[in-house]
């Protein structure tokens, strides 16, 4: 995960210090922690992996999306219990796969987006753009940024 998206992750903008680093890392701990929120373990992996990136960086950086960890949590809560649906975490980025078409409607609510070229579904950081021109795969952006697959919400059978 590069530096910007990390700050995004973690809400921070302007200058970036250690100390603002570990404030906002714990506050994103106490805000996404697993047993409030069911998207949680998912969540604390994108955060773990945003404080690491960010880990002895002093800077500024520009850009802000204070929010993007709740829209983050949201996408990834939205697309969780969906049947037949792969859901995988690359980088910052969520993608979608599997028997997508019957819950095309639900996918499209959640804020992401098709992607024709990767015949999946991606959830990223409102306007960014890719710097690439999207002729890389998924297995290529796989190995680039690694992969994480969420493990389903097992719910209590109510006999």
């Amino acid at each position: 995960m590069n530096i910007y998206d990390a700050a995004k992750v973690l809400g921070i903008a302007g200058d970036i210090t250690p100390e603002i680093v570990k404030t906002a890392y714990r506050a994103a701990c106490k805000r996404f922690h697993p047993d409030i929120n069911p998207a949680g373990a998912e969540m604390m992996k994108v955060i773990n992996e945003a404080n690491e990136a960010l880990a002895g960086f002093s800077g500024n950086i520009t850009e802000e999306q204070p929010e993007y960890g709740e829209l983050l949590n949201d996408a990834l809560n939205a697309v969780l219990d969906l049947p037949n649906v792969i859901v995988e975490v690359m980088g910052s980025w969520i993608w979608l796969t599997g028997a997508t078409r019957t819950h095309k409607d639900a996918i499209k609510a959640a804020g992401y987006f098709w992607s024709a070229k990767k015949e999946s579904w991606y959830f990223r950081p409102t306007g960014f753009r890719s710097r690439s021109r999207g002729d890389t795969t998924l297995d290529e952006i796989r190995e680039k940024y690694g992969s994480q697959r969420p493990s389903r919400r097992e719910r209590a059978a109510i006999a």
